[in-house]
């Protein structure tokens, strides 16, 4: 942690910059280039959430889920597509 929420952000910032710079080449961003800016974007991210909650008591307004959670909320998806294929609509 930085400890201070301001330099958080501009790590932050300067972490996203440094993502799309690399990620902009498209299919031909090298891919060890790319996955060490995700990584360094991902950590920059959870100290700037940390460091405001700990700072401020708040948190960013978004809810990250791990990759093994989306398995499961695809799985539901399709259920809830199952069931509304059963569901018949009859004009009167």
């Amino acid at each position: 942690m930085t400890g201070e929420p301001s330099a958080a952000l501009e790590t932050l910032i300067l972490a996203f910059r440094e993502h799309y710079m690399i990620a902009r080449a498209g299919e031909d961003a090298d891919i060890d280039t790319l996955e060490a800016a995700e990584e360094k974007l991902r950590d920059a991210f959870f100290t700037y959430d940390d460091e405001l909650f700990t700072r401020f008591g708040v948190e960013l307004p978004f809810d990250l889920l791990e990759d093994d959670f989306g398995d499961e909320d695809e799985d539901e998806d399709e259920e809830d597509m199952e069931d509304e294929d059963d569901f018949v609509d009859i004009d009167d």
